[in-house]
């Protein structure tokens, strides 16, 4: 399956960001790492993350500012790293972050592709393919808040975008930006109207399958309460892969 492949580049791609080595992320103890800038990772920012931590279901890694370490050195120890994204364990958390002028981020739940599938036409519904500079038209679009970013960014530049049409109106779009070389985000939307009739589950599945033969990796991210953004990555042939939270200046 593709998924194995996906997973060894996934962890290379972790270990960038959080500046440890490649099998950090199957231990059985969590890991804790001082905060480093490495050329390759997501394009998030300019400056090292002051806290983020990540599982991919098992341990925890953590990569932080050196002032967090005496706290998260106690804070991982002994612990089952899965079980520090739940709340009563963020709470802790987000009390050590505001002594820095911190606080948490929300968590961001990570998807890969498990499966490859064929995609059927549909017969409702037309597809318009646009690339690179043909996106930026929509910049500023209310319509499109998740599918393309709020305006170019030319270090996660977005790359593709397939429309929905119905007749000459655009009811939706899904969307890939390149957050680090080779893998491209993909966000979806659709208008209130058209929801609920398997367009934006059509619309993922036909850039998943895009992204994929441009040989590039595709990936999708929701937050834990949205359960019909996360029934749109699974049906479009995702698994969640990873969790992520992190932390913002307040």
């Amino acid at each position: 399956m593709v998924e194995k492949q996906y997973i060894k580049e996934l962890t290379a791609l972790l270990s960038l960001e959080y500046n440890c080595p490649n099998d950090a992320w199957i231990r059985t103890e969590n890991v804790l790492t001082e905060s480093r800038l490495h050329e390759g990772r997501r394009m998030y920012g300019d400056t090292p993350y002051f806290f983020h931590m990540a599982t991919m279901g098992g341990n925890a890694v953590i990569t932080a500012d050196a002032l967090m370490h005496p706290f998260l050195s106690e804070y991982i120890e002994q612990k089952t790293g899965h079980w520090l994204f739940e709340v009563p364990h963020l709470l802790k958390l987000e009390q050590e972050l505001n002594r820095f002028s911190y606080t948490l981020t929300q968590s961001h739940h990570m998807f890969l592709p498990c499966w490859e599938s064929s995609v059927l036409p549909r017969t409702d519904i037309d597809v318009l393919w646009c690339e690179d500079k043909e996106i930026h038209r929509f910049y500023g679009d209310e319509r499109f808040p998740n599918a393309i970013c709020p305006t170019y960014l030319p270090r996660r530049p977005d790359r593709i975008a397939v429309l929905a049409l119905a007749g000459n109106e655009i009811v939706g779009m899904a969307g890939g930006s390149e957050d680090a070389p080779g893998w491209i985000q993909i966000g979806i939307d659709v208008i209130p109207q058209y929801r609920s009739r398997g367009i934006g589950t059509y619309h993922v599945m036909l850039l998943k399958k895009r992204i994929e033969e441009m040989g590039a990796i595709p990936f999708y991210g929701t937050s834990v309460s949205n359960y019909h953004s996360w029934n749109i990555a699974i049906k479009s042939g995702f698994r969640p892969t990873w969790v992520e939270i992190g932390a913002e200046k307040m």
